[in-house]
Formats: C-alpha cells, sequence, structure tokens
C-alpha cells in the first residue's frame, strides 16, 4: 500500500543526504548528479522503472545518460552496497535484529542477460527463464530493508561458458558458487560490520548446507534455519546416539511436548501453529544448545516444517516460534521493492549494470524503511476539542460555486516522491 506523506517527515532533506552520501563514490560531477536522479527515479511514483520511463521522469529526453551510469561511468557498487547496509544500520538497528537470507527470480525472455537461465524461480513457482538473486535482508522492531544481494550463475550456462561470460562482462576471478556460500558470504560481511545480530534465517536450500551452519556456530551466532525432512541430525533416541532424519525424530515427540503458540502477526490477526522441539547433540556446550524445532498446522497435523536451532540454551520454545515467523519481512522486502523501487524492472545485460541496478534500488528500499520509522518513532500531535464562538455548533458552509476563488494551478517538474508502507501482511508459502 503506497501513501503520500510529503510535508510530513522533511523527506527532501533526507533525500539529498543520501544522494550527497551516494555522490561521493563518483569522480565527476555529471555522473554524480545523474545517479542522485536514479536514485530520485527509483522512488518515483512512475508505475515502471525502466531506462524510458526514468530518463520521462527525471527531465532527460532519452535515457543514455541513465544508461551509463549502470554501464560506463567508473565506480564502485559494492561501497554503494556498504553505504546500503550502513543506512539501515543507523535506522533500522536494534538488539532485536535479525538476518534473513533468501533468493527472487527476475524472469527474463531472452538469453543474453548475465545469469539467465532454464531454473526454478520461487516468483514463477516452477522452472522458467530467470535469473536468481540471492539477497540479505535486516528486520528489527524498527523495520525491515535489503543489504545485500548475489546474483547467481549456473556453472554449464555460465561459469564454464567462456564466450558468455566475455560478452556480459564477468570478472575472472568470479567462479561458481552455490547459493548457500553465497549465502556465507554476505553474512559474514553484515556480521563483520558490526551489525546487531540476534538470529540468522533461512528456508531450507540454505539451512540444509552443513558447512553454513558449522560457520555461524563458529563464530557463536544463532541461527534458526528451516530444512528438508529428511536431513540427517546428531541426536540419542532410544539410548543410541546417531544420524537420524528430522522427520523421525518429529515423530518421536509426545503429545505433551506440543504447543500452541504464535509465529507473529499478520494481516489477519496471530499466526498460531503448534510448536514443539527436540534437544540435538553437538560439541558446543552451554550457554549454547542445539534443537530440532518442528511447526504443525493446526488444519493439517501431517503438514510440518522442520527447522536446526543453534541458540542461548535459556532460549524458550516461544522464543523460537517468534524468531522462525520472522523469516518472511525478507518476502515483504521483495514485494516492495518491486512494486516500488524497480527491483525487477532493469533492462540491462551485463554483470556491472544488474549490480549497479540492484544495489541502489536496495539503497531506495533503505530509504523509505529509514523515513518510516522516523515516521512511526515521531511523538503524534493531538487535537485540541473545538471552540466555537458561541454555544452552539458552528457549521461550516461552502459558498455557491460562483463566488469560490479559481482554482490555482501548479506545475511541478517531476511528480512528488511517495511513501511506501512496510506494514507486516500475512506472509504466504512459495
Amino acid at each position: 500500500m503506497v501513501s503520500d506523506i510529503v510535508g510530513v517527515l522533511s523527506w527532501r532533506d533526507e533525500l539529498g543526504a543520501l544522494q550527497a552520501r551516494l555522490g561521493r563514490l563518483f569522480v565527476r560531477a555529471e555522473p554524480r548528479r545523474q545517479a542522485g536522479l536514479y536514485l530520485e527515479g527509483l522512488l518515483s511514483s512512475a508505475k515502471r522503472k525502466n531506462g524510458w520511463q526514468l530518463a520521462e521522469q527525471i527531465g532527460d529526453a532519452r535515457p543514455w545518460r541513465t544508461q551509463r551510469v549502470l554501464s560506463h561511468v567508473l565506480w564502485d557498487a559494492d561501497a554503494a552496497r556498504d553505504l546500503c547496509r550502513d543506512h539501515v544500520l543507523e535506522h533500522l538497528g536494534a538488539d532485536d535484529g535479525v538476518l534473513i537470507v533468501d533468493e527472487t527470480g527476475f524472469l527474463k525472455k531472452g538469453e543474453h542477460s548475465v545469469g539467465v537461465a532454464r531454473q526454478y524461480s520461487g516468483t514463477a513457482g516452477r522452472i522458467e527463464n530467470a535469473q536468481i538473486g540471492v539477497f540479505l535482508a535486516y528486520a528489527s522492531s524498527k523495520g525491515h530493508a535489503l543489504i545485500d544481494r548475489e546474483l547467481y550463475l549456473p556453472r554449464k550456462e555460465w561459469c564454464e561458458d567462456r564466450g558468455r561470460r566475455a560478452e556480459a562482462s564477468i570478472p575472472e576471478e568470479v567462479g561458481f558458487s552455490t547459493k548457500p556460500i553465497l549465502a556465507g558470504r554476505m553474512i559474514q560481511r553484515a556480521l563483520d560490520a558490526g551489525l546487531p545480530c540476534a538470529w540468522v534465517l533461512g528456508d531450507e536450500v540454505y539451512g540444509s548446507d552443513r558447512r553454513l551452519r558449522i560457520a555461524l556456530e563458529q563464530r557463536q551466532q544463532p541461527f534458526v534455519l528451516a530444512i528438508r525432512r529428511n536431513e540427517k541430525l546428531w541426536a540419542v533416541l532410544d539410548g543410541h546416539l546417531g544420524q537420524h532424519a528430522a522427520s523421525r525424530l518429529a515423530a518421536r515427540l509426545p503429545a505433551q511436548a506440543w504447543r500452541r503458540l504464535s509465529a507473529g502477526a499478520g494481516s489477519k490477526g496471530e499466526r498460531v501453529y503448534d510448536w514443539a522441539r527436540f534437544r540435538l547433540t553437538r560439541l558446543q556446550q552451554p550457554p549454547w544448545d542445539h534443537w530440532l524445532l518442528v511447526r504443525r498446522s493446526r488444519k493439517n497435523p501431517k503438514d510440518l516444517a522442520y527447522y536446526v536451532v543453534f541458540g542461548p540454551d535459556q532460549a524458550t520454545l516461544a522464543t523460537l516460534a517468534r524468531v522462525a515467523g520472522r523469516r518472511w519481512a525478507i518476502e515483504e522486502c521483495f514485494e516492495v521493492a518491486k512494486q516500488e523501487v524497480g527491483l525487477a524492472d532493469y533492462e540491462i545485460r551485463s554483470w556491472h549494470g544488474w549490480y549497479r541496478h540492484i544495489t541502489l534500488a536496495m539503497l531506495a528500499l533503505a530509504f523509505l524503511a529509514g523515513m518510516r520509522a522516523k515516521l512511526n518513532a515521531a511523538p503524534r500531535q493531538k487535537r485540541g476539542p473545538a471552540t466555537p464562538t458561541s454555544g452552539r455548533p458552528q457549521h461550516r458552509r461552502d459558498p455557491p460555486s460562483h463566488q469560490r476563488p479559481p482554482a490555482r494551478r501548479w506545475r511541478r517538474a517531476r511528480p512528488p516522491l511517495r511513501m511506501v508502507s512496510l506494514a507486516p501482511h500475512t506472509p504466504g508459502h512459495r
């Protein structure tokens, strides 16, 4: 849902300050100005944020100058990524913050855009011709936004095809990396940057990667990661230590282990499920512990979801249920970013072009999230009671139409920016 809050906050000053920080990444004045206008265009009310519509929005007759910012001008997209992360930390950083990793698909018709291939896309829910981006989001009680991104390159179609690599300007040092490896790099960057992070969250693609889980344990970083039902976990069952499938451990949970708990609020109220946990056996000692966390649908008891948990040994089952439910904040980030700041509206094919557009769209989303946090934190002024001039209520009547002054016509060079509501909605399964 989009609402116009121009005048509620000094959004123009805030945007100007962010544009100035972005401008430090450019040597020349012209691309510096154009990058700032590009960011402003992504925040505008234009329905699509492609080259021609953005050019029209920012007052250019042709899109060439903007396209050069994404393709030819020298600037560091990773430095802009760090700027995005720092902006999120400044406005949304909190002790209850969590890092969430997930992927999203960008459907494409051709075969020349970097990373495009026939592959499964959660966006489409099937195998499609698409690019896949792996993203990291930060969420706290103040809001949520995307802070990092990596493009997944299929091994055969791209990493091993030197011709396509050269055509898309993929750097020589970039090789094949699985999605969990890409996620691990982003998580490491965020933690090294000092983001306050209580938990790391992710779906089965990332939770089923043991190397990622071990890396987080070594940093003593708590996590709640979804896993597949056949994931083998170390546990004591029937007095014997061994590796057992998550579904088998869940089947041995007694009836009294289950509790009906909320996974957090949605647009239709609390999201309530049945939850239980099974203690796992690992080498970590107190104050840390490991569990298999199981979520069961109230409507269909056979509908189970599984999570592997590493966290403080004092963590309650209710706490773990709430943490597991926070993973859907990244889905909201994807939805808002694609609908409002043009995350998927690019028309570029190169490696550098993809990273630059995606990073600027993330920066626009971070700006919206920061403004929303400031709006929510601002004290609300209460209206005082009306004071009529007499004892009777005074009813204001509009003058006849022929007595009204002519309406003033305001001319704008560009439509005003419009703020995005980041209020939670009921999440859905992909």
